[in-house]
């Protein structure tokens, strides 16, 4: 049976059965990546930023006979932000290929057209047997983002020290756990403006406004989601010339995921970029002992970036790419009779 779903009230036993399929699909499609835990997975799939709302249906199978709830074999969400609903999709590889997952996906679509939303994005894994399902529903890519993994065990860390220390005079690198200090909010909403509608997918959009990033480090601490920041403060101005960002998601402790990294157009060319990273580096290794990677996502077009990736040691993994389509297409492509 397929029924809307609230992670908030849902019982703990269908908590444990969702992780468990997520952790199937994982196996499946993304053997290398770790597996994911439960912890605060119930606050990583109810939480939301203001504005924005989240609306999820399950594919169970039916309860047993002394009333135990039946296994979950299939998620859908869509996450209501924008002019856009972004779709999450989950089926167990054991039901592939039945039509649960076009179900799941019309049920979703249907929503999102009643909501009055013009377009459905999603992110699709290059190399798995989502890039197919996608396609066959009339999605398009729309951007594409490559995938690099570091393998700290791999880490030079003397090196990596040095490299930490190579910002140009007049700057000074400061490490902020848990977010920036509320004094430098509006100077780094500034700086990460730099890159707005520039390197941005619309997917996974960035703060810019105070207020917003804020509200986002809220919701990342909400989520059990713990962020890092290190920023290059121009130390005759006070402004912020760069930052970059890693949360470390209680869900998967021993990989972190890269945000931005920025360095403001007028700052670069200082070693800023390389430098701030490589900080971040440093001080994960102490403050987050039980990492062993970090993951990051970068444009296919910055190549100074991936230029600055590879000297850290990242290596380039898969695509990430984001696929739309216009949702009165698509629902009445899945309601037509097969």
């Amino acid at each position: 049976m397929v029924r809307e779903w609230d992670p908030r009230t849902a019982s703990s036993a269908e908590i444990a059965s969702m992780l468990d399929t997520l952790n199937a699909v994982l196996a499946a499609d993304l053997p290398q990546d770790p597996p994911w835990r439960e912890s605060s997975l119930r606050e990583y799939l109810a939480e939301v930023m203001p504005g924005e709302r989240r609306i999820s249906w399950i594919a169970q199978e039916e309860p047993a006979a002394d009333g135990t709830p039946g296994a979950i074999l299939g998620q859908v969400h869509v996450l209501l932000l924008g002019n856009i609903g972004v779709l999450e999709v989950l089926v167990h590889p054991a039901v592939r290929r039945s039509g649960l997952g076009r179900d799941l996906v019309l049920r979703a679509a249907r929503r999102v057209y009643q909501e009055g939303f013009e377009s459905i994005g999603v992110e699709v894994v290059g190399d798995t047997p989502a890039v197919a399902f996608y396609e066959s529903l009339g999605f398009s890519r729309e951007y594409v983002e490559t995938r690099s993994v570091l393998d700290l065990s791999g880490v030079d860390w003397a090196e990596l020290a040095q490299m930490s220390t190579g910002v140009g005079a007049g700057y000074g690198v400061q490490f902020h756990p848990g977010g920036p200090p509320d004094d430098l909010i509006e100077a780094y909403a500034r700086a990460k403006a730099e890159i707005r509608d520039v390197e941005d997918g619309e997917l996974r959009p960035s703060s810019y406004d105070p207020q917003r990033l804020r509200d986002s480090l809220d919701c990342l601490h909400r989520r059990g989601m713990k962020p890092y920041i290190v920023l290059a403060l121009h130390e005759q101005t006070g402004e912020v010339a760069g930052l970059t960002e890693v949360v470390v998601p209680a869900q998967h402790p021993t990989r972190a995921d890269q945000y931005d990294t920025i360095v403001v157009q007028d700052h670069r060319g200082y070693g800023i970029d390389r430098a701030i990273k490589a900080r971040m580096l440093l001080e994960l290794r102490s403050a987050e002992p039980q990492l062993t990677e970090v993951q990051t996502w970068n444009a296919q077009a910055n190549e100074a970036m991936l230029k600055v990736n590879a000297e850290l040691g990242y290596r380039t993994d898969r695509d990430w790419c984001e696929y739309s389509v216009d949702v009165a297409d698509l629902v009445h492509r899945l309601d037509a009779p097969r």
